[in-house]
């Protein structure tokens, strides 16, 4: 996601009694996101067995109180490990509101940043990077199937990444679906955290306007075309209100985020224009959301 929107904290950054277990591919961005959590104020604990979190919950609030925050990285060295974390998660039995966020990307980019690196993965055993990724996919695929978030960092740099994790967990709001609306162009393939995916490419493009080409979807010309195609508002009248619904059943159900991906060819016109329009709406019925555009200015 290229284009992050604007910050918008509350006064208080880091949220209060919130556990964050930060996990995903070597290489995605872990530790990234945990020196951006101590900057929101988060007690963070790098590369920590998932055996111990018990004991640093209770260190934590024998020295701060239970209303410091905590957010504590795991990575796949911890092996057998991994499943007593899903069960402390799963049965609650840490006494704080817990949220495991995954972090990936594709093998493409891992590859270029363990090499960069000039670090060998955990998991290589003397063999190709490749095969390290191929065995970490696996030894993590229950953890990401359970992640409240998934956050594909492929096309993020480490600046971008930072004001996604000060977006997602820099605010109190911690009760609150957070619905990031994701204009995409399916040229350049469908976003991998995607929980929706909606086709623009039944409206009109305004690339074919000579007037509009060279403008996109945030500018006004080209959003009042874009909507007052036939079909535009009969979409948005059924669209919106089906995300506010599966958002009250993501909020019964404790997932706390939703990312709807809006794509059309190229991700500049028709996606980016109903994604705000989108976004927009959902924050009208009190839905806190915002608009973020993948591939704007890719072209």
């Amino acid at each position: 996601m290229e284009q992050a929107g604007a910050l918008s904290l509350d006064d208080e950054t880091a949220r209060s009694g919130e556990l964050v277990v930060v996990t995903g591919m070597t290489g995605a961005g872990r530790s990234t996101a945990a020196k951006e959590l101590e900057d929101l104020g988060y007690f963070v604990v790098d590369n920590l067995p998932p055996a111990l979190l018990p004991d640093v919950v209770r260190m934590v609030d024998d020295l701060h109180g239970s209303d410091m925050s905590i957010a504590v990285v795991v990575d796949v060295r911890s092996g057998s490990f991994f499943d007593s974390l899903r069960e402390m998660l799963t049965h609650g039995s840490l006494a704080r509101r817990a949220t495991l966020l995954f972090l990936e990307a594709n093998d493409d980019v891992l590859v270029r940043r363990q090499e960069a690196a000039r670090r060998p993965h955990p998991l290589q055993a003397g063999g190709r990077l490749l095969d390290g990724l191929r065995r970490e996919r696996q030894a993590l695929a229950d953890l990401r199937g359970d992640a409240d978030l998934v956050l594909d960092t492929t096309n993020l740099n480490p600046h971008q990444l930072t004001a996604r994790i000060a977006q997602e967990f820099g605010t109190v709001r911690t009760t609150s679906l957070k619905v990031t609306v994701v204009s995409f162009g399916f040229k350049y393939g469908i976003p991998v955290d995607a929980d929706y995916v909606a086709d623009m490419r039944f409206l009109p493009n305004p690339f074919w306007v000579p007037a509009l080409r060279p403008h996109n979807g945030t500018d006004q010309p080209v959003a009042d075309y874009v909507k007052s195609r036939e079909g535009a508002e009969e979409f948005l009248e059924r669209f919106v209100p089906l995300l506010r619904g599966v958002g009250e059943g993501y909020l019964r159900e404790g997932k706390r985020f939703m990312t709807v991906a809006i794509g059309c060819t190229g991700g500049k016109h028709r996606s980016v224009a109903m994604a705000e329009e989108v976004s927009g709406r959902l924050r009208d019925l009190g839905v806190d959301a915002r608009a973020d555009h993948r591939d704007l200015g890719r072209e």
